[in-house]
């Protein structure tokens, strides 16, 4: 009696240790800790069958065996539960994971790949007889005012390169003010057209049919060459598979600016750092380029006069509702992409030209003004033209695609929750390390790639929390200029929208049927 008692104390701690209450002969007192409704049913039904079989009077070693197979049974169970939840979030956790390195990949790979061209990328060098020389190029350059000490400045450093010629189109009301300028300059070799209103499409198109040479160059109003930019820009054009060359750019640093002058003057560096870093590599890649800059950039004229590129540069459509009259650097690109004609970008000291950008608030409404350039060019260029899909795969990636995809503010903050998710488990020392390694690698990708900046200026070191606050506010001018895509207004500079109206121009199909017809007929007669 003794041992009987014993043993079925011992069966009771035993079935406590697995989650189960004692039972007795007529039921059980307690569900199971850990089963769910179908595993209560199933060992019901088999405590039943157990009881119909044998009755209820068995003995004591018999009852005493189906408490240690009910309770083998409910740690079975326990355990599979335990094992299937391991399983989830072991499952669960990859998930995390790869989507931590995916997104990292895609967010920092161009970076990788883009600082490793970069370093690679080599100038076309100038040939020993080469067989375009300055002889063979014409300047033009658009101006709105016509005169001023800028532009003065700008044609003093073209002439010292010694092109064939210079061909300065202003508008009618500023005609006489270039006139005097030019007189005072005492050159032969600056003509100066106009047209009726400021814009530099038409500006564009009034000088094409007056050049004479094989290379026609065009220049903002606000640059200035170094004395041996010609040469170098001519040499990838030696090759008549190219249709157009570009020059990287830098700021030019104004003397002794106001502590927020240097801030903006600091910003618009940073961009034309970042520009030419993003050319220079993406040329390496594939030959591509998200736009060949209209600051200087050089086209073989045969292109520019061609019937088709003229209608084209003053017929383009944007949606297929508007006329568009801004934006003519990017047409220009494309038209070349989408001909098969190779673009270059000659990235060497020589060819580096230096320009001027806003110094004051004004310097945010040029920022919206070329967001929305380039939201309008890649879309174009990605979903109506589509040809950089094959020939420009690596610029599609890195260049193009972050018109839709790069939010800093945005892809920074699901970095760091997917890294602090990813590492929930660690301990608490190693997390943190993580964490900051993730922060200061996104510290180095925000100022590596202007490095070049930083070495030249090495006291705007201390700017660059100013850098990467406004990398994160820059979000904002995009999602502004996403939603105002059908405004062209510069409002950087004065006089320069009294043409906006004309910069883009709703169409009506009986319209654009219209002119299609006309552009028929002209093509017929010729």
């Amino acid at each position: 009696m003794r041992r009987d008692r014993c043993d079925q104390k011992s069966s009771t701690v035993d079935l406590a240790r697995a989650g189960i209450s004692s039972v007795s002969s007529t039921g059980w007192r307690q569900r199971p800790m850990g089963l769910t409704g179908d595993d209560w049913r199933s060992i019901k039904c088999l405590w039943s069958f157990w009881l119909l079989t044998f009755g209820y009077e068995v003995g004591k070693v018999e009852r005493l065996k189906a408490h240690y197979a009910l309770a083998y049974l409910s740690a079975s169970s326990v355990r599979t539960r335990a094992s299937a939840s391991a399983s989830a979030s072991a499952s669960a956790s990859p998930n995390v994971e790869e989507m931590l390195v995916g997104f990292h990949l895609y967010r920092y790979l161009r970076l990788a790949v883009n600082l490793v061209a970069f370093c690679c990328l080599r100038p076309i060098p100038i040939p020993s007889e080469p067989s375009l020389t300055s002889d063979d190029v014409t300047v033009v350059i658009p101006t709105l005012e016509g005169h001023g000490a800028g532009l003065f400045e700008t044609l003093r450093s073209i002439l010292a390169t010694r092109p064939c010629e210079v061909i300065l189109v202003t508008i009618d009301a500023h005609f006489e003010r270039a006139q005097h300028m030019i007189k005072d300059m005492a050159t032969t070799k600056v003509r100066v057209l106009s047209v009726s209103q400021p814009n530099k499409r038409r500006q564009m198109v009034r000088a094409i049919p007056e050049v004479r040479t094989d290379i026609t160059i065009f220049a903002d109003d606000d640059v200035t060459w170094p004395s041996k930019l010609l040469p170098w820009m001519l040499a990838p054009l030696e090759d008549q598979k190219y249709g157009g060359v570009g020059t990287n750019q830098r700021l030019r640093r104004a003397e002794s600016p106001t502590a927020l002058g240097r801030a903006w003057g600091f910003l618009g560096a940073l961009y034309l750092e970042r520009r030419n870093f993003d050319c220079a590599s993406c040329i390496f890649m594939d030959g591509g380029l998200p736009c060949l800059s209209g600051r200087t950039v050089a086209y073989r004229t045969k292109i520019l006069r061609d019937d088709a590129f003229i209608y084209g540069f003053t017929h383009e459509e944007w949606l297929g509702r508007y006329q568009l009259n801004a934006d003519d650097d990017n047409f220009i690109t494309r038209w070349l992409i989408n001909h098969d004609q190779k673009i270059w970008f000659q990235y060497h000291k020589e060819a580096e030209v230096q320009t001027t950008l806003e110094d004051n608030p004004k310097f945010l409404k040029q920022c919206l003004r070329w967001s929305r350039s380039n939201w309008r060019s890649n879309i174009t260029s990605m979903f109506c033209d589509g040809q950089i899909w094959k020939q420009q795969p690596w610029s599609t990636y890195a260049v193009y695609l972050t018109t839709l995809s790069h939010w800093a503010f945005v892809w920074d903050l699901l970095l760091l929750y997917l890294c602090f998710e990813c590492t929930g488990t660690w301990e608490e020392q190693s997390q943190v390390i993580a964490m900051g390694t993730l922060i200061a690698w996104m510290w180095f990708s925000k100022f590596v790639k202007v490095i070049g900046h930083y070495i030249r200026y090495p006291v705007d070191f201390l700017l660059l929390p100013v850098s990467i606050t406004f990398g994160y506010c820059h979000g904002l001018i995009k999602v502004y200029a996403m939603l105002t895509l059908n405004v062209t207004a510069w409002g950087s500079r004065e006089g320069a929208d009294t043409d906006d109206a004309y910069r883009m121009i709703r169409v009506t199909q009986a319209e654009r049927q219209h002119k299609a017809d006309q552009k028929a007929a002209e093509l017929y007669t010729s």
